[in-house]
């Protein structure tokens, strides 16, 4: 039985597409849609996760990220 694991999705227009970022794992892909980016690092990640060792995993694998927003003086 496969385990499910909650992980951050970081999207960002780039271009006339999208970027979406997993800082857990420190692992992108890219999209023409939101949606296809964020189906695109699903399908990224569940590769990772089938490919890599349990050792890699250990090794790239940031237990805590923090997203937040904060205001510079500009």
């Amino acid at each position: 039985m496969k385990e499910i694991k909650e992980l951050t999705a970081i999207i960002e227009k780039e271009g006339d597409g999208y970027v979406a970022l997993c800082p857990e794992l420190d692992v992108a892909s890219e999209g023409d849609t939101i949606e296809e980016a964020r189906a695109n690092l699903i399908e990224a990640l569940e590769l990772f996760y089938e490919t890599a060792s349990t050792e890699e995993i250990k090794q790239r694998f940031h237990e805590e990220v923090l997203v937040t927003r904060v205001q510079v003086n500009i």
